[in-house]
């Protein structure tokens, strides 16, 4: 998934998959979540939020389902 750079300082960059409602979020930290049936418009409220870390706690971090990604080697 292409994830699109942001600048905060708990996240690197964020993707999304419309046909999924699948968002992905990667941490400064380096570790990638995906958060599953997540709305379109979270996601825009996440892109468009003057606080991405204080978006991503208050809307999505225990919201929704999600996994870890494994790092790739």
């Amino acid at each position: 998934m292409l994830r699109k750079q942001i600048q905060s300082s708990i996240i690197t960059s964020v993707g999304y998959e419309t046909i999924k409602s699948l968002l992905e979020v990667e941490f400064t930290s380096g570790e990638v979540f995906q958060y599953f049936n997540v709305p379109l418009e979270t996601y825009s409220g996440l892109i468009k939020a003057k606080s991405h870390g204080e978006f991503f706690n208050e809307f999505i971090k225990e919201q929704y389902e999600f996994r870890k990604l494994e790092k790739e080697m």
